[in-house]
């Protein structure tokens, strides 16, 4: 059985789980996600908990049971407490303006981006270099970050770009003669 599979993921009070053949849904006052189970998985509700286990002895089996733990344990995570990224924009002239339904970027092009902000999904902006992503969904936070960091991902010699919070730029000492 796999490691991450053996511990359980408990439910906490507010937050619904429903099990279906091959889907669970989890819902909460934040929101609901679902997730489709994949067969070699099982899923059984025992005492507030979700208790996986897998349906044969494959290595894959048992690494889908893990990995199904952890997707539904972020779930559950994300319903009742949510997640956040954290962007800074390091550079002159970098800025990053929410207007509406989208996230005005100035990173030093002839022309300024609008990256549409998508579903489920808030947008902030503490101050002119700070971006802060908010929402229920672990994947989709992840994914609408680092589609903002790919207009300007940090470059080696002197770190101007679009960076997560807490990375580490390590710079290239430049040439020479």
């Amino acid at each position: 059985m796999s490691r991450v599979a053996k511990s359980p993921v408990p439910i906490p009070k507010g937050i619904e789980v429903q099990l279906q053949d091959t889907e669970i849904l989890v819902k909460g006052d934040k929101g609901s996600l679902s997730h489709q189970i994949h067969p070699n998985v099982s899923i059984k509700m025992d005492d507030g908990k979700l208790v996986f286990i897998s349906q044969g002895n494959t290595k894959s089996a048992v690494a889908l049971a893990g990995t199904t733990r952890a997707i539904i344990n972020n779930m559950v995570h994300g319903i009742s407490r949510g997640f956040e990224k954290k962007l800074t924009l390091v550079g002159v002239g970098y800025r990053a303006q929410v207007k509406g339904r989208s996230l005005n970027l100035t990173l030093g092009y002839s022309h300024p981006i609008d990256y549409p902000i998508p579903e489920n999904v808030t947008i902030e902006t503490p101050s002119q270099t700070e971006i802060v992503i908010k929402g229920i969904d672990k994947q989709l936070i992840g994914q609408v970050a680092a589609n903002i960091r790919r207009y300007r991902s940090p470059e080696p010699y002197k770190g101007k770009g679009i960076r997560y919070s807490d990375e580490v730029i390590v710079l290239k000492e430049t040439k020479k003669k």
